[in-house]
C-alpha cells in the first residue's frame, strides 16, 4: 500500500480511514512532534558550548584566539572563531582564559604514589586500594586526565573510574611490574631466600602489586598472566634502583632471551614492553631485545641516546633533583644511589633533546601522599631544557602518542588524547593566564585550573562559585 506522501504515517491513516480522520491525524502528529522535540532536548542537553578562549591544541604553538568550543556528548564537536550557540546545552563563558588539554602523566603509580612505605610492611592490599581510590580524585582535580600506570594494582581502580563510580583519571596499566629474584622490585625482607620450589609467594606478589619471574619459562607465564589482568602494556625492572637494596644502580637486570620472551609476550597481545633501566648496558640490550619505552634513563651516554633514537624508542624520563622535593630514604643506601641517580638528570635531558629522542614527561611519585601533591610542580621543573610550549605539548600530544604503543589494548580509542581538535575526547582545562607564556602557572592547579573536564564531565567549574 503506497500513496502521494510517501507512506508517512499520517498518509497512511488517510489512505486507511479517508480524509475525515482529521482528530486522529492531528494526534499523530503531535505524538511525532512531542518525541522528535524529546530527542532533541536529550542530544542538546548533552552539549556544552564554551566561549571566548585562546585555544591551546596540544600541537601547535599558536594559540586560536578568540575561539569557541563546542562538547557533544563525550567528544569535542566544534573549534571555531565564529559565534556558536547550543540548544538547552551548558555555555561557560572563558573569559578570555586559556583552554588547554587535560594533561597526561606517563609515568604514574596510582597506588604505590599515596601509599607509605609502612603500609608496604605492615598493611594489606585493602589498605593499599583505599588509599589508590581516594588519591585518584586528587590527581584529576590536578588536571592529570589521564595516567599511565607503571606499577601496581590499579584494576579495580581503574574499572570504576570508568564507570563512574569513583572519580579519577583515565588509567592505562602496566598491572604489577615484573622483577627478577634481587631485582629493583624485589623488596621482600632480607629472610625471603633462598627459596624452595614449593614456597608460597610473598604476600605482594600473591595480590598482584609487584611479581617476580625469573628464567624464560617463567617470564612467559607471568607475562601472561599480568595481559589476562588487564593490562594495555607490560612494566619490567631491567636495571638496579634507588629504593630497593639489593641491586647495586650499576646491574643489568634480566638475561637477553628473558628480555626477548617478555617482549615477544607482548608483541603476541599487540603491545609493548617499558623498562625500568637508569645505565647504558642494561639499556643497550634491552633496545636490541625490542623494548621501546625506557623508564628514568639517568644515566645514559649519548651512545645509548642515539640508538635510541635510531630504534624509534621513547626515553619517559622525569625531572628528579635533589631539590624540595627529593625523596627521603631511611636506609643510606638508598639515599646515595638517589644522588648519584638525580646527578644525571640535567645531562640527558639535554643530550636526549639536542639528538632528537622521543622524550615523555611523568613524575614517578613514590610512598608519600604530601609529595604526590607537587605533580603539576614538575612540570616547571623542564623550564632549564625546554620552553613552556615543549613542556606542555610533551604532557598532552607527545605523551598521547607513547600511550598509542598499546595499540588495541589501549583502552581510550573513541577519539585522540592529549589534543584539542574536533572528534578528540572533550578532556579539557581552562587556565586563569597564559602557560604557553608564563609556565609557573600550572605549579598551582587548585587556583588557576578553574575548570576541569574529562570525558565531557566537569568535575570542577571555579566559576560558578
Amino acid at each position: 500500500m503506497t500513496s502521494r506522501d510517501g507512506g508517512s504515517p499520517i498518509s497512511l491513516f488517510r489512505v486507511l480511514f479517508g480524509e475525515r480522520t482529521m482528530q486522529i491525524q492531528n494526534l499523530v502528529a503531535i505524538l511525532f512532534t512531542v518525541s522528535a522535540n524529546a530527542v532533541f532536548a536529550q542530544e542538546a542537553s548533552n552539549q556544552t558550548l564554551i566561549t571566548n578562549v585562546n585555544v591551546f591544541d596540544g600541537v601547535n604553538e599558536a594559540l586560536i584566539e578568540n575561539a569557541n568550543v563546542v562538547i557533544n556528548g563525550n567528544l569535542i564537536e566544534t573549534i571555531s572563531t565564529e559565534p556558536l550557540a547550543v540548544a538547552g546545552g551548558k555555555v561557560i563563558d572563558g573569559g578570555g582564559r586559556t583552554l588547554i588539554p587535560g594533561l597526561i602523566d606517563a609515568h604514574w603509580h596510582t597506588t604505590y604514589a599515596y601509599t607509605p612505605q609502612s603500609t608496604v610492611v605492615s598493611g594489606d592490599i585493602s589498605e593499599v586500594a583505599i588509599r589508590g581510590a581516594l588519591g585518584a580524585e586528587k590527581t584529576l582535580m590536578r588536571g592529570f586526565t589521564t595516567i599511565r600506570d607503571t606499577g601496581g594494582n590499579p584494576f579495580s581502580i581503574k574499572k570504576m573510574i570508568d564507570s563512574g563510580e569513583l572519580v579519577g583519571p583515565r588509567i592505562l596499566p602496566s598491572g604489577p611490574p615484573i622483577t627478577q629474584t634481587g631485582g629493583h622490585l624485589d623488596y621482600r625482607p632480607y629472610q625471603a631466600v633462598p627459596m624452595n620450589q614449593g614456597d608460597s609467594q610473598w604476600y605482594w606478589y600473591a595480590n598482584g602489586l609487584m611479581l617476580q619471574a625469573d628464567g624464560v619459562p617463567d617470564v612467559i607465564l607471568r607475562t601472561r598472566e599480568v595481559m589476562r589482568m588487564g593490562a594495555s602494556q607490560i612494566k619490567i625492572a631491567a636495571g638496579g634502583g634507588v629504593s630497593s637494596l639489593y641491586d647495586p644502580i650499576d646491574v643489568r637486570q634480566y638475561t637477553r632471551a628473558e628480555l626477548e620472551a617478555f617482549v615477544e609476550v607482548a608483541d603476541t597481545y599487540n603491545t609493548y614492553v617499558l623498562a625500568h633501566i637508569f645505565t647504558d648496558d642494561a639499556a643497550q640490550v634491552a633496545i636490541e631485545a625490542g623494548v621501546k619505552s625506557l623508564e628514568h634513563g639517568m644515566l645514559f651516554s649519548e651512545e645509548t641516546l642515539r640508538m635510541m633514537k635510531e630504534n624509534d624508542v621513547w626515553l619517559s624520563t622525569q625531572p628528579i633533583l635533589n631539590d624540595e622535593t627529593a625523596l627521603a630514604f631511611d636506609d643510606p643506601v638508598s639515599t646515595a644511589k638517589f644522588l648519584q641517580v638525580t646527578d644525571g638528570t640535567e645531562k640527558v635531558y639535554q643530550l636526549a633533546k639536542e639528538i632528537g629522542v622521543k622524550i615523555a614527561f611523568g613524575t614517578d611519585m613514590l610512598f608519600d601522599p604530601k609529595t604526590a601533591e607537587s605533580q603539576t610542580q614538575f612540570l616547571t621543573k623542564l623550564k632549564p631544557w625546554f620552553t613552556p610550549y615543549e613542556i606542555l605539548k610533551m604532557a598532552t600530544s607527545d605523551n598521547a602518542e607513547l600511550l598509542e604503543l598499546a595499540g588495541p589494548r589501549h583502552p581510550y580509542q573513541e577519539g585522540p588524547l592529549g589534543e584539542i581538535t574536533e572528534g578528540a575526547y572533550a578532556d579539557l582545562i581552562l587556565v586563569n593566564g597564559n602557560p604557553l607564556v608564563d609556565i609557573d602557572i600550572v605549579a598551582d592547579p587548585h587556583t588557576n585550573f578553574v575548570l576541569i573536564m574529562k570525558d565531557g564531565v566537569i568535575y570542577k567549574n571555579a566559576l560558578e562559585n
